[in-house]
């Protein structure tokens, strides 16, 4: 029987095994749609009909990663610089090799791999992903794609060089609700867009003003391989608690900060909608840096110019806390989207607005300010949303979709639309070409920020910074020996 109807949509019982087989046939009608009652069970599939994957970084969001990837593919080795990390993992999946070295992995195993997760600090991306991709290997990144905005213009040429299958790790991408709203945008329910407003909470670990200096230094665990962790970052002494596994994200040699932490998530939905691309100019304020960690707030606004029939828009971005207080979206701002939120909670009978309780901006999310009406997102991935003012909006009705639609949504059906471009599908929704454009968007920001107030004007095709040619320094690191790309 055929699993594919007329419309492009899979039957029900449809398993994992023909997604993946039949959805370049699916995609080339426009869609990736199974309905809500369906369900997706695990299909059988013989070793030879999967692919044989590596798992770079096993530990924090590398252990979902490698266990998600092995429902779908032979998880054949794994990789990471804490042992201990390492034969945790090992326990879960005997029959993957082990190694502590990505370097030694590939080499050593390169005939036997054909994809390779990658989840590892942000300064370490760039190197291991390029590793893979010259060696011809499909690569799953974890957000952001790279440190530095050079490094994601790289790897995005090579991933089409090389025509390996790619992804970035915000899965918010593979969220139908994203997607719909994405469609929304573009055929102009809310208008013309001129602004956009993305914030977070981050940060949630230790970086300015609580750091100021390096901790004193410690030994360095015998579990930990201290030279290869630290990659391609300056060497410095081992500090306990500071560094590895979670605490790197503030500090300027490993992380990205909150914008590398969360933008790819949060403003991946405006991104996507409004084809953003390059921006012509940054513009970063936060409070006086350290040369340790980024600041304990920042505000970025960026200009993008028009677009296929879309008008110039400003994009702002907010983080941290200023004064105590999370800095957000112009108050006048907030307030109408809050009063407007409200009533739609109101009518749900939710229990925010109980009792005259006052309804708050989500500590992370976006809003789209259209000339007919508003998109407020009060959710990290872009998930949920909600079309103001409720009253304009009320009989509002989606259309039929114009993109593809993931069956599992999340980190798994990420992992199923990458093993599905793998296997000859189509392009995974943040396949390097878009995810590299996004990410080099969100470290401009970091540009910005580290430029301390001046205004940036920005060619993105030749990669500089006409006004201020010395913060393209920012652009790039130096790599410690022998780390290169």
């Amino acid at each position: 029987m055929k699993r594919i109807t007329k419309d492009g949509t899979l039957r029900a019982g449809t398993n994992r095994r023909d997604f993946l087989k039949h959805s370049a046939a699916v995609a080339g009608l426009g869609v990736w749609v199974a309905s809500a009652k369906q369900t997706w069970a695990v299909g059988e599939q013989s070793a030879n009909e999967k692919l044989n994957v590596a798992s770079i970084g096993v530990g924090g969001k590398g252990d979902s990663d490698s266990d998600q990837v092995s429902k779908y593919a032979n998880l054949v080795a794994i990789c990471d610089v804490d042992e201990n990390t390492l034969n945790k993992k090992a326990s879960r999946h005997p029959k993957a090799k082990k190694f502590t070295d990505y370097r030694k992995m590939l080499e050593e195993m390169g005939k036997e791999i054909d994809a390779c997760t990658i989840s590892i600090p942000d300064h370490n991306h760039a190197t291991a992903t390029m590793m893979a991709i010259k060696m011809g290997k499909h690569v799953y990144t974890q957000k952001p794609m790279t440190h530095d905005v050079y490094e994601a213009r790289q790897l995005r040429m090579a991933a089409k060089e090389h025509k390996i299958a790619s992804q970035m790790g915000n899965q918010g991408t593979a969220s139908p609700k994203l997607r719909e709203g994405v469609e929304l945008i573009r055929a102009g329910v809310l208008g013309a867009i001129k602004e956009v407003h993305i914030w977070t909470n981050r940060p949630v670990w230790p970086q300015s003003p609580q750091i100021k200096a390096r901790p004193p230094e410690a030994p360095v665990p015998s579990s930990l391989h201290w030279d290869e962790w630290i990659g391609t970052a300056p060497l410095r002494p081992y500090v306990k608690e500071y560094y590895h596994d979670f605490k790197w994200r503030g500090w300027w040699d490993f992380g990205t900060g909150a914008l590398g932490d969360m933008g790819c998530h949060t403003a991946n939905l405006p991104f996507m909608a409004l084809k953003l691309g390059h921006p012509t100019s940054m513009h970063g304020e936060s409070e006086e840096l350290n040369p340790e960690t980024y600041p304990a707030w920042a505000r970025v606004n960026y200009e993008f110019p028009a677009r296929e029939g879309m008008p110039p828009v400003k994009v702002t971005w907010y983080e941290g806390r200023k004064d105590g207080k999370l800095v957000h979206p112009p108050e006048e701002l907030t307030e109408k989207v809050l009063s407007e939120y409200s009533k739609i909670l109101a009518t749900r009978k939710d229990k925010r607005v109980r009792d005259g309780k006052t309804v708050e901006l989500n500590n992370s999310g976006s809003i789209i300010v259209g000339d007919k009406g508003m998109l407020y997102s009060p959710h990290d991935y872009g998930g949920e949303w909600e079309l103001l003012p409720a009253e304009d909006y009320r009989d509002y009705k989606a259309a039929s979709p114009t993109l593809a639609r993931n069956p599992e949504g999340g980190d798994d059906g990420q992992k199923m639309e990458w093993i599905a471009a793998a296997k000859g599908g189509p392009p995974a929704f943040s396949n390097f070409e878009y995810a590299g454009m996004l990410t080099e968007f969100i470290l401009l920001g970091n540009v910005a920020i580290k430029a301390q107030g001046t205004k940036l004007d920005w060619d993105g095709p030749s990669m500089k910074i006409p006004n201020a040619p010395e913060a393209e320094k920012f652009l790039r690191r130096e790599y410690r020996k022998p780390w290169s790309l």
